[in-house]
């Protein structure tokens, strides 16, 4: 019984491969989505490895598909000797046809970006967490980093009362 449960941990703990910590700096999150990821074997093993990045990626609505772009994976040295691998090829995104229409929706009408915020394991397949986001304004960004350290500040106050 014990096993069962600290196997259970570790593979929670270790979930997360890859965090866009940039995105929630850059742009208001107003919707989070979840998307499978229609991957090649030598990408599967270096996300296993956590060779991946999200800081430059962004979602393209391509024909009715979402596709990831710019997300890169880097291939291991071990990688098959028949393949090459490329690191920053567009990955297609698995999502609902309604979740789809409610994207283009957004995304066409309403002037919305598409950014993957996290990448991570869930039930042995890779998962994207992508977010319907709207640009922040430079003043916007100082409004949060005051309303941040003004928390912090108050954190601090109570702790010493």
């Amino acid at each position: 019984m014990a096993e069962k449960n600290s196997k259970k941990s570790k593979t929670q703990q270790n979930a997360t491969i890859a965090v866009n910590r940039q995105a929630k700096h850059e742009y208001f999150i107003e919707e989070r989505f979840e998307a499978g990821l229609v991957l090649e074997g030598w990408e599967v093993k270096s996300l296993r490895e956590g060779r991946v990045q999200l800081k430059e990626s962004y979602v393209v609505l391509k024909r009715g598909e979402a596709w990831l772009s710019g997300a890169h994976i880097s291939a291991l040295l071990s990688a098959s000797t028949h393949i090459k691998p490329d690191s920053i090829r567009h990955k297609k995104l698995l999502l609902n046809r309604h979740e789809l229409n409610k994207l283009i929706g957004s995304v066409e009408r309403k002037g919305y970006t598409l950014i993957p915020l996290s990448m991570y394991w869930k039930t042995g397949r890779a998962k994207l967490e992508i977010g319907l986001a709207k640009g922040k304004q430079l003043h916007d960004k100082r409004a949060t980093s005051k309303d941040r350290d003004w928390q912090r500040e108050k954190e601090r106050i109570m702790k010493k009362a």
